[in-house]
């Protein structure tokens, strides 16, 4: 489900980013897809996500700085 209509961020991008990096807010969420926020109407909804992401027990891997996609279009391109 697209959570971001503005940035095009799914709910798998916002699960995945949290569970593989060391992520604390939802500006870093989107830091790490390689984007920023816009409008911000779906800040409350990636928090939400973040959220039951680290309270499923899914802990982030490392605590070193974000090694994300260095571009909004690759991850575009890896989950079309």
């Amino acid at each position: 489900m697209i959570v971001c209509s503005c940035n095009v961020i799914s709910d798998h991008q916002v699960r995945s980013v949290t569970a593989e990096r060391t992520v604390r807010g939802t500006s870093e969420v989107y830091r790490c897809l390689g984007c920023s926020a816009e409008c911000g109407r779906c800040a409350r909804t990636i928090r939400r996500i973040m959220d039951e992401a680290l309270g499923a027990g899914a802990p982030p891997v490392s605590a070193s700085d974000c090694t994300c996609s260095s571009s909004k279009a690759k991850v575009i391109k890896e989950f079309d």
